[in-house]
């Protein structure tokens, strides 16, 4: 713990206090077409959990550090990169089964200190292939992504090729493990397998369209074996001084592998957003489908906090599946001496797909804004659980810098 804690301190220092030791983007030159690019991040964020059950309310200050660097030439990139997450304040239930009973919420960052992307990639005009451990976001990361939100990001070992002329784009993905968020201590640290990521698309001046196909073949985790297929397709249309931004995805998935159970569930996700008055109006409607309450559809490798309300109660779908109506509201504003802010709020409601369940709703809000180079966030989730899960309240605090 102590040796953890003052390696992530000295990075923290190193990226708040001495930003002019290598300049965002420069590279360090080694020699004529060789160049070494430094890289750093450090975020320290205070999360307060209150639910209502038996489980004590979680406090927890953790400090999470990146180091980085990654030698270039002609094309080519080796990065090498390192994670580390301490926990300065820890009365919080962190997921890991060797910390003995936690009688707290959970708050999904353990302490953790592992290698987070070794990789080797080459690119070329309209080109890019990668191999090794590395961040795969696949489109909007609502079926893979690297969960960017928690400490401790999901990273994948795989080989991906990126490809794209004129409007044609696609992007393919072979990986063999997944590196989940819950850090080197837990037995779920990875799940290995067969994974094959595809996406494939065109964009028009019109409408931009792509196709998707996710194959998740667990060695371990049968139940989450799946197979899906589908298409997303996104358009402005101009609306006087202003445009409506529409949005739209079906897809269709099935059991897989050795997953027990024979299913099939549609994923629909619609769209509409517009800005009045600079203020970005948006509503939407997501809806994971249920196969007649058996089992329903899953993203297991999905940045799912971005999803279903910041609460996340909604991590792995309940068998009657989900439906999420939900509102937002965004506005970018100056303050004096502060700069840019951003602030949201976001309603959602949430019923089931089978069975009429009202799983209750859930406010959310942010705030976020820089002091310097120093981006500061707060954040805010309300869930009011209408007897279906427990009422759950969260907040945030955090700051983040890197370079």
């Amino acid at each position: 713990m102590r040796i953890k804690t003052c390696l992530l301190t000295a990075t923290a220092i190193a990226c708040f206090s001495s930003p002019a030791l290598a300049a965002p983007g420069d590279p360090i030159v080694i020699e004529e077409g060789w160049t070494l690019d430094l890289q750093a991040n450090t975020r320290l964020r205070y999360e307060t959990v209150s639910q209502d059950n038996a489980a004590g309310d979680a406090d927890a200050l953790t400090l999470r550090g990146r180091l980085g660097a990654e030698l270039a030439h002609m094309g080519f990139k080796v990065l090498v990169e390192g994670e580390g997450t301490a926990a300065l304040i820890d009365d919080y239930n962190d997921t890991q089964p060797g910390n003995g009973v936690e009688p707290f919420s959970v708050v999904a960052d353990p302490e953790n200190m592992e290698l987070n992307r070794i990789q080797v990639s080459y690119s070329d005009e309209g080109f890019t292939g990668t191999l090794g451990r590395q961040r795969v976001i696949m489109g909007n990361a609502r079926f893979v992504g690297n969960v960017g939100w928690r400490q401790n990001e999901q990273t994948f070992d795989a080989a991906r090729l990126q490809v794209g002329t004129g409007p044609f784009k696609a992007d393919a993905v072979w990986a063999i493990s997944q590196r989940t968020i819950f850090g080197v201590d837990s037995p779920n640290e990875y799940f290995d397998g067969n994974f094959v990521f595809l996406n494939a698309g065109v964009d028009l001046d019109v409408v931009d369209v792509t196709a998707f196909s996710y194959i998740v073949d667990y060695d371990t985790r049968d139940a989450f074996s799946s197979q899906t297929f589908g298409a997303t397709a996104s358009a402005a249309v101009p609306l006087g001084a202003a445009s409506l931004d529409l949005s739209a995805t079906y897809a269709t998935q099935a059991d897989a592998g050795s997953n027990p159970v024979d299913y099939s569930a549609d994923f629909i996700s619609l769209t509409v957003g517009t800005t009045i008055a600079g203020f970005n109006l948006s509503a939407n409607y997501e809806e994971l489908g249920s196969d007649d309450g058996v089992a329903a559809f899953q993203t297991p490798m999905a940045t799912l906090h971005a999803f279903q309300g910041w609460a996340d109660l909604f991590l792995t779908t309940p068998a009657t599946g989900v439906r999420d109506y939900n509102v937002g509201l965004r506005k970018q504003f100056s303050l004096p001496g502060v700069g840019n802010v951003t602030a949201a709020v976001i309603y959602h409601d949430f019923d089931s797909d089978f069975g009429g369940i009202d799983y209750g709703s859930e406010w959310d809000a942010s705030l976020g804004f820089k002091v310097g180079p120093v981006g500061l966030l707060l954040k805010y989730a309300n869930y009011d659980a209408n007897a279906f899960a427990v009422d759950t309240e969260k907040f945030w605090l955090q700051a983040e810098y890197s370079f």
